[in-house]
């Protein structure tokens, strides 16, 4: 028995700098506002959930952690019980927690690499339609917000608990040379991509240190044209480009990478694959995109 995830839920960002967030995810992203029960904190939308998107001031600028829906009571209390037996301390979740989260139950946890993960179900959702900025349409449904990649100090390890553990499934791998990451020479490492629903990937790792405890999260809309207008905004209001315009071989995806104000990059795309586990093989794509993707941001 593993443990039945659907979708990223939500991600938690803590912040030195609300401003430098409502500028990037309202003005650069285009993402609607939401309401929640924090005034201090900043809540945003991007689709009928109450938020997929929070971020609170902090002392730090990171990634709080990310949440993980689950169907229903059972199915949390199936989780609690397996990450029991597989030597996984959590915590059970407040009911601040859940009023903050607008969720019905949740639990907290770390993986071996100190990345936090909530496993949640019940969350809310909204009569209120949202309204995005530049009126861009999200693709979410049963894939969930989109995908998050975060580092890891050991890619066996980390393949190892994803799937075993938490339940994640392998769609594709991609290796590179150990030195990149301080192994010995002629050494690899691999960057595995994990699915849990039709969305191509939902979680992926890098074997990498990264202090804002996050490498990407990634955010799709369901039109070319809204990406290009995104990155016109990238220009316009003077934020970092990480990455520019290309397509991914592994999940076909057609974007753009930018720095958000947590130290972490935002990919912003479109046209992502879906695929049918039953049909699936993972295999070993041998470059990062077919075309575009200059993450020297095209400097």
């Amino acid at each position: 028995m593993t443990i039945d995830i659907k979708s990223m839920g939500y991600v938690r960002v803590a912040s030195t700098d609300l401003d430098a967030w409502r500028t990037f995810a309202g003005k650069v992203l285009g993402l609607g506002e939401g309401r929640g029960p924090d005034p201090s904190h900043l809540y945003y939308r991007i689709d009928e959930v109450s938020a997929r998107l929070v971020v609170f001031p902090a002392d730090r600028d990171e990634l709080a952690c990310s949440g993980w829906e689950l169907a229903d009571h059972q199915a949390l209390q199936e989780a609690r019980e397996h990450l029991t037996k597989a030597g996984v301390d959590w915590t059970e979740g407040s009911a601040a927690d859940c009023a903050e989260r607008r969720v019905q139950e949740l639990i907290t946890f770390t993986d071996p690499f100190d990345n936090v993960f909530e496993l949640f179900h019940g969350i809310s959702y909204e009569s209120r339609p949202v309204v995005p900025p530049y009126g861009s349409t999200f693709v979410t449904g049963d894939q969930g917000m989109g995908h998050l990649v975060v580092p890891v100090s050991d890619d066996v390890e980390a393949l190892r608990f994803y799937t075993d553990v938490l339940g994640f499934r392998l769609r594709d791998s991609m290796s590179m040379p150990g030195e990149f990451v301080g192994k010995e020479p002629g050494s690899k490492v691999w960057l595995r991509f994990l699915g849990v629903n039709p969305r191509h990937h939902s979680l992926a790792f890098l074997p990498m240190p990264n202090p804002s405890k996050c490498v990407h999260i990634m955010l799709e809309v369901d039109r070319l044209d809204d990406v290009g207008r995104a990155l016109e905004r990238v220009k316009k209001h003077g934020v970092k480009l990480s990455a520019t315009l290309g397509r991914h071989m592994n999940d076909e995806m057609i974007s753009f990478y930018v720095r958000s104000p947590g130290g972490f990059d935002v990919e912003f795309g479109t046209e992502g694959l879906q695929v049918d586990d039953a049909r699936w093989v993972a295999r070993e794509s041998t470059a990062v995109s077919y075309w575009g993707h200059d993450f020297g941001g095209g400097a």
